[in-house]
């Protein structure tokens, strides 16, 4: 592997933790496999794409499933794997049932991990160890799809440049040419349904272009 590493990362952490599925592991499984089987991008992000406040996640917003045929199904706590990978998903406000997903910048990744490997700001946008995270590389906007290993530890990974974030530490970059980690939504657990507990922390715009690669070979 190459490329510079970000010197403010942490120099080590704890592997993600391992657990088997829950009992609806298939539709997790295929929500997966679906966004990895996407087509990458290639149109940049026009004007309109940009949403506005209206149309932006709000606190009590859902998550459904975001691809597949389980697209549009309602995303519960247990639903989400410990250890990862984690699921594509877009924010649906539980009133009109309206799903956000006119623009790509709402497109939510959701992961659970160990609670006691998260550091103290991770933890407190958490629910009992599901993060959620702007579904979009802050390099270029491609779709941020890859759960691998480096360096011992699972990290989310962006396929187009490289870049690399690690959960654990608020999505930092960890490697690759991204210049900033993944906006992060705060989440909770309200009556046993996962739901969206305040706006974005962090910009979900690409520094290149404002959108998505023209191109990606």
């Amino acid at each position: 592997m190459t490329g510079e590493r970000d010197h403010n990362a942490p120099s080590s952490v704890r592997p993600g933790s391992r657990a088997q599925f829950p009992a609806r592991r298939g539709l997790l499984r295929a929500a997966f496999v679906a966004s990895v089987g996407l087509s990458l991008p290639r149109t940049a992000l026009a004007e309109g794409d940009r949403p506005s406040s209206e149309e932006a996640p709000e606190p009590g917003d859902l998550f459904v499933v975001a691809h597949g045929d389980h697209a549009g199904e309602t995303i519960a706590p247990s639903d989400i794997p410990l250890g990862g990978p984690q699921i594509s998903a877009w924010p649906m406000d539980p009133k009109s049932k309206v799903i956000r997903k006119g623009s790509p910048l709402n497109q939510v990744l959701l992961l659970r991990l160990d609670p006691q490997e998260l550091d103290e700001d991770t933890a407190a946008r958490s629910a009992d160890g599901i993060l959620a995270y702007s579904g979009l590389c802050t390099h270029a906007g491609c779709p941020v799809i890859g759960w691998v290993k480096d360096q011992g530890t699972m990290v989310l990974k962006c396929f187009c440049h490289q870049s690399e974030f690690d959960p654990r530490h608020g999505a930092a970059v960890v490697f690759g040419p991204a210049p900033r980690r993944l906006a992060a939504l705060p989440v909770e657990i309200v009556a046993g349904t996962l739901i969206v507990a305040s706006k974005f922390v962090g910009s979900t715009m690409p520094e290149i272009g404002g959108g998505y690669l023209p191109d990606v070979e």
